[in-house]
């Protein structure tokens, strides 16, 4: 009958706009991000575009369920407003989706990921999203969000011409006999569709996957699917469906070294146990931007030189890839773990320590100053509850200062940041965190030659920030404080740069930590330390130098300086976790159930891969018990 036909004919023009949808979004974000491509082949390009059908059609069916209702409606009963009201829906579910994919084309560019539950914290601060991007980046996501919508809309209106869905010799009351069996079948296919079959598992964004090339496989997955995804891991922040369940005793075997190793040692680098730190947090900094990190060349001509006086950490990772993550970790020693923000959960983040609060006895008092706004990652509120005496950001910075789109300039910072220190009395903690070498790179020009070629934005503005790092370093040796001060000079999380990319990659997170100045013992200047660790092992390690005793206050943070440390790092990637000691890497995708990157032996992999399973496991346990 012809209403099968009808029926039928909007089912099936459902699905085929959506993927049409995507594959044209697919080619606007190649042409933008085609750079990138450089090392894929045009066959391999092409392959995307049948390796995705699946997922595609999986989103299509989630897509489609509200219109297909309407259509078989307005089939029905052939009134006007159910089909205009069938585009309206049609049009609003293009443009949100136009609206991920657009943002995502600019985003990728900077994060070298898929958008990500990372947006909801960016979007809880709406401001922050328009200043992190240039100009040019909002005219672009307007471009494609136009570009895509208008591409959809003439699809639609080429697809979906009323009458083609005009049912002129049946009685309403046949058509709704046969409409009330139809819809149901139509619905359970489409459902069908959106779980990817009748297989026990759903479909999950691993089915578009094909290459071994990152960029391809990004893709490869429609961008609603993949945000959606992650939506609902950031609505639910659980992970534990994803880790083992080991019993205690397994978990000690696994762990014996990390649970049970000497922590006494004399391995001392400090004049005295009561120096001031001064804690620079460099916005983005990965070590391969360093020539002492790579032997290439690099963009931290003076940071280089700083580190050949000081305490250099060579194998040192962030524990994610976010700013307030980082800072977390630098000042409470807790490590990371996929989608979970331990800032962004102030009855969680409340009951950890951090080394102002362990220093406070002494008659430490705490600042912390950053050039941009404080309300992202709910980072001002992390300081805030763990007892700094002063929180500022560029509310507090003065009226009249030139600044960049998203930050003041890091020099201006470092001038600020030099008066408010002399305004403290010894000892302190102070904290600066740096802004420059973050999106949109409106920073002041530099005196250096410009840097070529890949990310050659971000490699220019490390040279300034560079520059600004060595003249505030320069100025304090001026003040009386100087004589007795560590600098604790370490990035917040790493960043794509000429020589990395793949943010599946360890090294995307490997970051330098330089512990410097005068308050270091004449032997230690120069020392270059190899330990494998991360961010979350800086607590440990300065609060024993020390002679404070913390007690169990810092249990998964580890002194780096300490001969008998177990040497590991884990940290988080997108939508999955990594794993690093001396003898290899891997990191490992949670959807994809597969290693993105693996350098252990064969014999090692499998002992490697339970350690981290068991760490995770026992990190997330008391998690959830915070």
């Amino acid at each position: 009958m012809k209403i099968f036909k009808k029926t039928g004919l909007a089912f099936l023009f459902l699905l085929i706009f959506w993927v049409f949808v995507f594959d044209f979004q697919r080619i606007l974000f190649s042409i933008h991000n085609l750079n990138k491509l450089s090392d894929s082949s045009f066959w391999e390009w092409i392959q995307v575009f049948f390796h995705s059908i699946r997922l595609d059609l999986a989103m299509a069916g989630y897509l489609s369920a509200i219109p297909i209702i309407l259509i078989l409606s307005y089939i029905v009963f052939k009134k006007k407003f159910i089909f205009i009201f069938f585009k309206v829906v049609l049009i609003i579910e293009l443009i949100l989706v136009s609206m991920i994919h657009a943002g995502e084309i600019n985003a990728y560019g900077e994060w070298n990921h898929k958008l990500t539950s990372r947006v909801f914290m960016h979007l809880g601060n709406p401001d922050e999203v328009f200043r992190t991007a240039d100009y040019s980046m909002t005219i672009w996501f307007v471009f494609y969000l136009i570009l895509e919508v208008v591409f959809g809309w003439k699809i639609m209106n080429w697809l979906f011409k009323k009458e083609r869905f005009i049912l002129s010799n049946s009685s309403i009351w046949s058509k709704i006999v046969l409409f009330i069996p139809v819809l149901p079948i139509l619905l359970g296919v489409y459902f069908l569709f959106a779980r990817g079959g009748v297989q026990q598992i759903p479909i999950n964004i691993d089915a578009a996957y094909f290459s071994k090339k990152y960029i391809v496989n990004d893709i490869s997955v429609n961008s609603p699917f993949f945000f959606g995804k992650s939506f609902l891991l950031f609505k639910r922040s659980n992970i534990g469906e994803f880790l083992t369940d080991y019993d205690e005793k397994k978990i000690e075997v696994l762990l014996h070294d990390f649970l049970t190793y000497e922590k006494k040692h004399d391995n001392y680098i400090l004049e005295n146990t009561s120096p001031n730190l001064v804690f620079v947090i460099l916005e983005s900094w990965t070590s391969t931007i360093s020539n002492r990190f790579t032997g290439k060349p690099g963009a931290t001509e003076e940071f280089d030189k700083l580190s050949k006086e000081g305490v250099l950490f060579t194998n040192l990772y962030s524990t994610g890839s976010t700013s307030e993550i980082g800072n977390s970790s630098i000042f409470s020693g807790y490590p990371a773990l996929p989608e979970i923000s331990i800032s962004m959960q102030p009855f969680k983040h409340r009951k950890l320590k951090s080394l102002n609060q362990s220093l406070k006895p002494r008659g430490y008092t705490a600042g912390y100053l950053f050039s941009g706004d404080l309300k992202y990652g709910n980072i001002d509120s992390y300081f805030t509850d763990h007892g700094f005496e002063r929180i500022e950001d560029e509310s507090d910075f003065p009226s009249g200062l030139k600044k960049g789109k998203l930050n003041y300039y890091d020099e201006d910072l470092f001038k600020i940041f030099m008066d408010k220190i002399n305004q403290q009395e010894e000892p302190f903690i102070e904290c600066a965190f740096t802004g420059s070498t973050h999106s949109p790179y409106d920073f002041p020009s530099h005196n250096k030659p410009e840097w070529q070629g890949d990310e050659k934005n971000f490699m220019n503005s490390v040279i300034y920030a560079d520059q600004s790092l060595s003249e505030f370093i320069e100025a304090t040796k001026k003040q009386d404080w100087h004589k007795n001060t560590l600098f604790v000079i370490v990035a917040d999380h790493g960043h794509a740069s000429p020589y990395i990319s793949n943010p599946s990659d360890s090294e995307f997170y490997r970051i330098p930590l330089l512990l410097y100045g005068p308050a270091l013992k004449d032997s230690a200047r120069g020392m270059v330390v190899e330990k494998v660790g991360s961010q979350a092992d800086i607590a440990a390690t300065l609060l024993y130098q020390m002679k404070v005793d913390t007690g169990d206050d810092y249990p998964w943070s580890k002194d780096l300086l300490n001969p008998n440390v177990p040497e590991f790092a884990l940290h988080t990637t997108t939508r999955g976790f990594g794993w690093v000691t001396p003898k290899g890497q891997f990191t490992f995708h949670l959807d994809y159930q597969k290693y993105i990157v693996n350098t252990f032996d064969d014999d090692l992999l499998d002992k490697e891969r339970q350690r981290c399973n068991a760490l995770m496991q026992k990190l997330y346990e008391e998690y959830e018990e915070l």
